[in-house]
């Protein structure tokens, strides 16, 4: 059977970039991690697509667990809100992986992996952006400063 996704090594569907960054090391690393995984879903060969997908829901798994932590210890007041975020995502790769595992199409599983490309910027420029700024301006008395690199922004040139 030919596979709809031939592996892509040298190129790359959802890449990280400085524009992903928060200012919190911890979470930026995390959320780098995510980037990766995602995108190793996206260009994989099918036959390895459930065994990516079951290191996403790892991933997933501590990294949502990690933020959930982080919100309850700092009073985060939209914690209720996050966490939905986090539980919806959960519960969609939950049924992608069941899916998979009964034979399902890989298909479903491309699909959930663009879905996760398309969600994530919107979520962590929104709600994990401000998760960030809460816990350095707990920490720290001030907002973290983030210093983005190559994000295409031109100069303006004037003679």
């Amino acid at each position: 059977m030919q596979e709809i996704y031939p592996p892509m090594k040298e190129q790359e569907i959802f890449s990280w970039n400085d524009g992903f960054k928060l200012g919190y090391s911890p979470m930026d690393k995390t959320h780098e991690e995510f980037v990766e995984i995602v995108n190793t879903m996206l260009t994989c060969s099918d036959s390895k697509l459930a065994q990516h997908l079951d290191s996403f829901v790892a991933h997933a798994e501590d990294h949502f667990s990690q933020e959930l932590c982080w919100m309850k210890e700092t009073d985060f007041p939209n914690t209720a809100c996050h966490a939905e975020q986090h539980d919806a995502v959960m519960h969609s790769v939950r049924e992608v992986r069941e899916h998979l595992r009964t034979g399902g199409d890989p298909e479903a599983a491309r699909r959930l992996a663009a879905a996760l490309a398309e969600w994530f910027p919107g979520h962590a420029d929104y709600l994990d952006a401000a998760l960030a700024q809460w816990m350095v301006k707990k920490r720290v008395g001030a907002v973290p400063i983030v210093l983005r690199r190559n994000l295409g922004f031109r100069e303006d040139k004037r003679d």
